[in-house]
């Protein structure tokens, strides 16, 4: 079973402190604390025609674009912000490890 890393929380003053030329304030950043996001991890995609999803049934296999452990693509607000791994969390769920940062000028 593929454990998952500890990752240290960060503070407002610490992330205040990470961005470079100075900016927002640690204040400026708590407003946005609490504001939920949606995150998906997409194993991959498919094409197909409407008539052969029709077809499709209990136990079909739909082809995905992607090789078997092949990084998973991480997007926040439908936006790409990272890559991962699956991994199992405990017996019946999933997680994703992120292992690759996207920066802005990557993205699409």
């Amino acid at each position: 079973m593929a454990e998952t890393p500890d990752f240290e929380a960060v503070s407002p003053a610490d992330t205040a402190q990470m961005r470079s030329g100075g900016g927002a304030s640690a204040r400026d950043l708590e407003a946005v604390y609490d504001i939920p996001v949606q995150v998906s991890a997409v194993l991959g995609r498919a094409t197909m025609q409407v008539s052969q999803l029709l077809k499709l049934g209990r136990g079909a296999v739909v082809e995905l674009d992607r090789k078997l452990g092949e990084a998973v693509d991480i997007y926040v607000n439908n936006r790409l912000v990272a890559r991962g791994e699956v991994v199992m969390v405990d017996d019946n769920r999933l997680g994703v490890t992120m292992t690759e940062i996207v920066k802005a000028d990557r993205v699409g």
